[in-house]
Parts: structure tokens; C-alpha cells; sequence
């Protein structure tokens, strides 16, 4: 199924789908979910609607438990998911019970009469505190996930997979994140998937034919500003979504025209 076949579009998960790192001037996020619905709206003969329920800092049981209805409930011709990455970070975690979760949620969705589109996030254990840990559960994730794929409705992206996005410069500046350009990459490589046409305007061939950028250090600045806090809200339970909601919780209409990415 190719891109132009939709008219409408439900991104769900976490602080990856949200957009968290790829933020704007007035203060709000926009990501790699946002540059699919242009590319996307672009593409279409016929008016783009697009919805973003994802909410910074949620596991995958709340994804699936918050999310999954509420997008099925609008009907819209694409769903994405993407979660875990929070799961994988925590002391204890099953990964094959999350790549379980995972694909029964995507059928969950494909019954409903939706596509799905399942894509693994970014690798960032290059530049992270405890990387080794994070690359080895994430490789074992990822594999899990493809064992059980192709499955009939479901297209997967397999971003854990591009070994270009590790790349610093894809990164924002908790390391964690991605940034703008490496939002820019996902979207790319989402709509590739789907024989959709990368608007140029991203710079996504440029940056990535550009050389690597230099290994940055991790100071102490940078611990306090990033790392502390983060090990804050895992002790006193909370999380950085807590009191958020969608940024856009139902399926509005996407003006390519006005909302021009980068």
C-alpha cells in the first residue's frame, strides 16, 4: 500500500512519536510523526487529516491501554506505533513480553480495519551513560519484533536498523532525543517505506551525505542538566508526561502549504 493511498493518519506512543528534541520557537514539539503527515498531505490529491496522541515518558502498557481505542475510535487509514524505549530503560523488563505487546496491538489495530505502521525507534547508545546496556536490550528487542514480522496490514520501519542515525548530529541535546534533523530522517524514512516523495526542503540526502559530526563529551553540565533529573523522576515515580495530554487529539486537516517543516 503506498502513502497516497490514505487521507488520514493517527500517530500514538511516546516522547520518540511526540516529538520531544524537535522543538519549535513557541515552545511546542513537532517530529518526525508531524513531517510524515506534510510529506504525506503533500502527496494527496485530496485534503490530509493527521492526529498525534503520543505522551512523553509513557511504558508500553499505557500506550497500548491510553491510545490504542481512542485512535481506532476516529477510523483513520494509517496508525503508528512505536513504543518500549522507556520499558528497555527500566532495571527490570521482558522483552519478549514487549515485543508481544507490541504486534498484538498492531493486529489490534489492523482488525479494526486501519493500517499499521510499526517502526522501531533510533539507536542513541552511543552517547548515552550505561549505552551498553541500552544497545544490548534494544538489539534483543528489535529482534524479537522481527521474528513475528511480515504480517498481513502492517508495515515496519526499522529505524533501530539505520546505523546513519546514530550519528550525533541527529541528536538534541539530552543525547536521548533525537533532534530536528534525525526527526527529518525517520519521517524519510517512513514515507521511502511507503513510495512517498521526501520533500527537499528537508535537507535529509545533504545532511546525510555531510561527514559524521565529532563525538561530543559528557560533562558535568551535562549530568546535571539531563542525567540527574532523569534519575529524579524514576525515584519518586514520576514521569515526564505526568498531567499531559495529546497535542492534537482528534484528526485535523494538514495544510502542506502553511506548515512548511525546517
Amino acid at each position: 500500500m503506498t502513502g497516497t493511498a490514505f487521507s488520514s493518519y493517527i500517530a500514538i506512543g511516546d516522547s520518540f512519536t511526540e516529538g520531544v528534541g524537535d522543538e519549535l520557537p513557541d515552545g511546542r514539539v513537532r517530529g518526525w510523526a508531524d513531517f510524515v503527515a506534510l510529506g504525506m498531505a503533500a502527496a494527496s490529491p485530496a485534503p490530509f487529516r493527521y492526529a498525534n496522541l503520543a505522551v512523553r515518558g509513557r511504558k508500553l502498557g499505557p500506550i497500548v491501554a491510553e491510545q490504542v481505542e481512542p485512535a481506532i475510535a476516529q477510523h483513520p487509514d494509517l496508525v503508528s506505533l512505536n513504543g518500549g524505549g522507556n520499558d528497555i530503560m527500566r532495571p527490570r523488563v521482558s522483552i519478549e513480553g514487549v515485543a508481544k505487546t507490541l504486534v498484538e496491538a498492531a493486529d489490534r489495530v489492523v482488525a479494526s480495519g486501519s493500517h499499521m505502521l510499526l517502526l522501531s525507534g533510533a539507536n542513541p547508545s552511543r552517547h548515552l551513560p550505561l549505552g551498553g546496556v541500552i544497545r544490548r536490550r534494544g538489539e534483543e528487542l528489535a529482534v524479537a519484533v522481527r521474528e513475528m514480522l511480515p504480517r498481513d496490514g502492517i508495515t515496519f520501519v526499522d529505524n533501530w536498523a539505520d546505523e546513519g542515525l546514530e550519528d550525533i548530529r541527529y541528536w538534541s541535546e539530552d543525547r536521548l532525543h533525537l533532534g530536528p534533523l534525525g526527526h527529518a530522517r525517520v519521517a524519510s524514512n517512513v514515507l521511502t517505506a511507503f513510495g512517498v516523495p521526501v520533500p527537499v526542503e528537508w535537507g535529509v540526502e545533504e545532511v546525510a551525505a555531510a561527514p559524521p559530526g565529532e563525538r561530543t563529551r559528557r560533562t558535568a553540565d551535562y549530568y546535571r542538566r539531563h542525567v540527574l533529573p532523569w534519575i529524579g523522576r524514576r525515584l519518586t515515580g514520576r514521569s515526564s508526561g505526568d498531567g499531559r495530554a495529546a497535542k492534537i487529539a482528534e484528526l485535523t486537516v494538514v495544510d502542506p502549504e502553511t506548515l512548511r517543516p525546517l
